[in-house]
């Protein structure tokens, strides 16, 4: 291996370009470590621009800058490459120092740094207009030529110059943001192009509104902020991974019950256990609402931990995705517990300390439900009555399976008392049985070997 990396490696800067124009811009920026030589082909281009004053919040000045920018995207078109702008203003002290990364596949990453310690709050709009270079034509076709633009640590002193470089990026497909410290509020108006847009771990987001009428896919990660989702009637995939909890924002039941009905077209959804959990704790009673998942045909549930509480507002949420089909329960104990509060006045009224036997009767039938995977469980009792529940209520199972933390992968069925006892005297390996807790039957789980597939001894099958 290492011998055909030293031949590789030997060729011409030019050839090892073009190979770097033939991945995709995050593997061909991995090739840096491979070698010196490698290393190399990466060392940034740089540009250094001195300002009499503070040019971010100047418009001719900041104009200046986007100007090299439209250059640097000039250049490049057959191969990615790193340039690095150093902004330099004396008379403030600060420095601003941009690293553009370039891909052979019209996508650019924007990476923000200062040399100063403290971080200013600030607001993001990010609007397509083209009021940046109306007077220059020649310089915004160098920008509609972007279809991926990614945004990294943006900072106060960025915000104008950020907000006028999007404005030129016309024909932009995807958007990512992330770790933007001390960004506030997150205001983005796309045209008629974005369709993926990403806005990940941003500390200090209290507000994020978004208006794209064709976009496809959204996805946050962070803190729970106020979301507006404005005109984005085609959203088919959102994600909402709230892994930070509330950070200093406030729970508003209606505000988040609101986010959930402009949602309701989706096909797929990901969303973090704790927030379903304090709505039913606030007394909210999914199938008393006014709209419905109609259209939610996969629902992936994350969360540190799976108790009673969080079971049994993850069964009230089924009552309102008539048409699910895959249903992905993941626990990340990594994730830090979002404890839930003590409300004081109720939505609908309280409910998540029923007994299980009505928490299943008011459970509807999941007659679509085909497909059930629990990734990262450890068999416990209140993972057993989620198991118990889903089985019973989704009469067209033919899939569930349960991945341990140890990343073992076991296949999970219904077996009727009458069927362990067969099993047991056959000695079956990879298999293992669970009394269910109203020792009615029992748990079948069958470790899925050779490639994924079930052992060819695994003969268990659903019973009723």
């Amino acid at each position: 291996m290492e011998d055909r990396l030293d031949s590789i490696s030997g060729l011409p800067f030019e050839i090892l370009r073009r190979i770097l124009s033939l991945l995709p811009l995050e593997e061909a920026v991995r090739t840096s470590t491979l070698s010196t030589v490698w290393k190399n082909l990466w060392t940034p281009f740089q540009v250094d621009m001195d300002f009499d004053t503070n040019p971010i919040t100047n418009h001719e000045d900041c104009k200046r800058v986007i100007q090299v920018i439209g250059t640097i995207l000039r250049s490049y078109y057959d191969c990615p490459e790193v340039w690095k702008l150093c902004l330099n203003f004396p008379e403030s002290k600060k420095d601003l120092i941009v690293l553009a990364t370039k891909g052979a596949e019209n996508e650019v990453h924007f990476e923000f740094s200062k040399r100063e310690k403290t971080s200013g709050k600030f607001k993001l709009k990010l609007e397509q207009t083209c009021q940046g270079f109306s007077d220059n034509p020649t310089k915004k076709a160098s920008f509609s030529i972007l279809k991926t633009l990614h945004l990294r640590s943006v900072s106060h002193l960025a915000k104008d110059l950020v907000s006028a470089l999007f404005s030129n990026c016309q024909l932009l497909e995807s958007l990512k943001i992330e770790k933007c410290v001390g960004l506030e509020s997150l205001d983005i108006e796309a045209g008629n192009c974005l369709q993926n847009l990403v806005v990940l771990d941003c500390p200090d987001i209290v507000d994020l509104t978004i208006s794209a009428p064709i976009l496809k896919s959204f996805s946050y990660q962070g803190v729970l902020p106020q979301i507006h989702l404005v005109n984005t009637l085609n959203l088919v995939n959102v994600v909402l991974n709230l892994k930070d909890g509330l950070g200093n924002n406030e729970f508003d039941c209606e505000e988040i019950l609101l986010l959930l009905a402009s949602l309701k077209e989706v096909e797929i959804l990901t969303i973090s256990g704790w927030l379903l959990e304090w709505l039913c704790s606030a007394g909210v009673i999914f199938r008393c609402l006014r709209f419905q998942f109609n259209k939610l045909k996969e629902l992936r549930w994350i969360d540190s931990l799976i108790n009673r509480s969080k079971r049994d507002s993850l069964a009230c949420f089924l009552n309102i995705a008539p048409i699910l089909e895959r249903l992905f329960i993941k626990i990340e104990r990594a994730n830090n517990c979002v404890p839930c509060p003590y409300f004081h006045q109720y939505w609908h009224e309280p409910h998540l300390w029923m007994d299980f036997a009505t928490v299943e009767s008011n459970t509807s039938q999941l007659d679509h439900l085909k497909v059930v995977t629990f990734l990262g469980f450890s068999i416990k009792e209140d993972q057993l009555l989620l198991m118990e529940l889903l089985l019973k209520k989704a009469s067209m199972l033919n899939s569930m399976s349960v991945t341990l933390p140890t990343n073992r992968i076991w296949r999970v069925v219904k077996v009727s008392l009458h069927d362990q006892q067969k099993q047991a005297s056959s000695n079956h390996q990879n298999q293992i049985a669970v009394l269910s807790l109203t020792k009615d039957f029992f748990f079948g789980f069958t470790e899925e070997i050779y490639g994924g597939h079930c052992p060819t001894n695994a003969n268990v099958k659903f019973c009723d």
